[in-house]
Order: C-alpha cells, then sequence, then structure tokens
C-alpha cells in the first residue's frame, strides 16, 4: 500500500476529484468517492489471445479462451459496461449483463451521483440467518439456496451494473453471503493457500448455480475495517475482491464473465469499531442477476 501511494496521481475536473492509480480510478464527487477498475483485465487472465476494437462509439474487447470460446466487453465512449457475453465455439451467443443505455439512471453532466438509487431500505420479512448467510455456519445446501434465493422485495425494473454497484438499498434487496472464514492481514489484499481453500464451498455453489443457468451474475465486495485513510481503504476493499474473484475462477473454475466485483472501503463495518478488528477486512458475494433482469419476484 506504501509503494501504491507514491504511484497515486490527483487532478480536479470542475467539481470532481480524480484520484489515479495504475490500474484503478477513485471519484470524489458531491459528497459520495467511488472506486473503480476494468474488469476485462481479470478475463484476460489464462487467455490465448485478446483482441480490442473499435465499434462506432463503442469499445470492445474479445478474450480468447482455450476451447475456442470468447468473452466479449463491448464498452462504451466513456468506458461504462454496455454488454458482456460468452460466445461458445458453435457461435451461440449467451449475454450475461446486457446494460440499458444510460439515460433515465444517469444525469448528463451529473457525473457519479446519476447512478445512485433513492430506495427505501427493504422490509426483511425472512429470518436474518437467511438474508445474511455467515459461511462458516452455513452448509453447501444452505449456500446453494442462498445463491439462487430471489429478492425479499419486488424489482420494479431492471438496473445497469453501475446503478447496483453504487446503490446499497438496491443491493440489499438481495439475500447475501459473508465469507467470515476468509479475512486479510491489515494492509493486504493478498491470500494465503489455506485462505483459498476455505472458498471451496462457495465456488462449488456458485458453479452448480451458473451451470444451471449461465446468465447468473454474482457481486463479489469487498470491505476494509476502519483503519487508516479512506483513500487507502477503498483501494484496498476493492483489489481484495478482485482477489477472491481470481481466486475463485482459477482454482476452482467459476467463470469470471459471471462475477463483478467492487470495493467500499469502511463504510459498512460488520463490527461498529473505530479500531483494528479483522472481522471487517473481509468479503460479502451477493447474486444480481433479478437486479439486472427487473425480476419481478420476492420471498
Amino acid at each position: 500500500m506504501q509503494e501504491l501511494r507514491t504511484e497515486r496521481r490527483e487532478s480536479t475536473e470542475g467539481a470532481r476529484t480524480i484520484i489515479r492509480e495504475p490500474d484503478r480510478t477513485i471519484i470524489r464527487e458531491g459528497g459520495q468517492t467511488v472506486i473503480r477498475h476494468s474488469e476485462t483485465d481479470r478475463f484476460r487472465l489464462g487467455a490465448q489471445d485478446v483482441r480490442i476494437e473499435r465499434r462506432g462509439n463503442d469499445n470492445v474487447t474479445i478474450v480468447m479462451r482455450p476451447g475456442g470460446i470468447r468473452v466479449v466487453t463491448v464498452l462504451d465512449n466513456d468506458g461504462f459496461l454496455r454488454r458482456r457475453s460468452r460466445v461458445l465455439p458453435d457461435g451461440r451467443e449467451i449475454v450475461i449483463i446486457n446494460n440499458r443505455p444510460r439515460g433515465a439512471g444517469f444525469r448528463p453532466g451529473g457525473g457519479y451521483g446519476g447512478f445512485f438509487v433513492a430506495l427505501p431500505p427493504p422490509v426483511i420479512r425472512i429470518p436474518r440467518e437467511r438474508y445474511i448467510v455467515e459461511d462458516e455456519f452455513a452448509d453447501s445446501a444452505l449456500l446453494y439456496e442462498t445463491l439462487l434465493a430471489p429478492p425479499v422485495e419486488l424489482i420494479e425494473r431492471p438496473y445497469s451494473l453501475d446503478e447496483i454497484r453504487y446503490s446499497a438499498p438496491l443491493r440489499d434487496r438481495m439475500p447475501r453471503i459473508d465469507l467470515n472464514s476468509v479475512t486479510f492481514d491489515s494492509g493486504s489484499w493478498e491470500l494465503s493457500p489455506d485462505q483459498i481453500e476455505k472458498l471451496a464451498a462457495i465456488a462449488d455453489g456458485l458453479n452448480r448455480v451458473i451451470a444451471q443457468n449461465p446468465r447468473e451474475v454474482f457481486l463479489i465486495e469487498g470491505h476494509t475495517d476502519a483503519v487508516g485513510p479512506d483513500v487507502d481503504n477503498l483501494s484496498l476493499s476493492d483489489r481484495r475482491a478482485e482477489s477472491v474473484a481470481i481466486a475463485l475462477s482459477e482454482q476452482f473454475g467459476v467463470p469470471a464473465e459471471n462475477l463483478s466485483t467492487q470495493g467500499y472501503g469502511e463504510q459498512y463495518l460488520k463490527v461498529p469499531t473505530d479500531g483494528p478488528e479483522r472481522a471487517n477486512r473481509r468479503v460479502t458475494v451477493r447474486r444480481i442477476t433479478p437486479l439486472l433482469n427487473g425480476q419481478a419476484q420476492a420471498r
């Protein structure tokens, strides 16, 4: 983290502060701070070839996998995801994410605040232990059931991936699994071999769900404790989420394109304390397919 601090570059664009790291961008605007990074870099791992094309106003990255599978990511001119799909060797395309054009959820010139969805907190009508599942106390059946669970409230419309990433009340409409058995040393985003082994159960559940529906999408959310500067913590948390996603794909074969990652720093402490707390240096997994598709179903 110390080395990363020396590589940061800060600039101001109107009311927006931009903090650039070699592989991430942190944006402060309108009282909010968010972090962004390219997920196509994660999809490149193990690729045979990568092609980048310009199609009209879109930037298209095509990752060629062994066996003839292609992962196609389409970004608009501003770098926001439009479409993510997997193309099989026979040419059949499985669309995993198909974001609606930015419009109703995005204020031109309004920046990242345009992605925040103002919703009341959901009313939770299921037992708390089925809404927030602690992986160390859950068997494989409960993990699988949670990864398939419907929203706890009706979803009124399809939401974009960025709306989901930046809107906690929206994400909270889906049950989640807290990976309490996989936590991190202070200031680190590295997973030790024994930590990676503890991902086997969640990886098995993810693979079973994706085998049943190859269009499923899961959000891997990274968190920190409250020690240290908020910019450090935001970067740390984003890298922790990515580390878990990489381990799930490289060690257990979970398709990388069915996972998205996002860091939230110290915003959502599991244990409310300003001091060092390992339980807060964690990762959460949440199914977001119903939010992307506007699935009007609830428990």
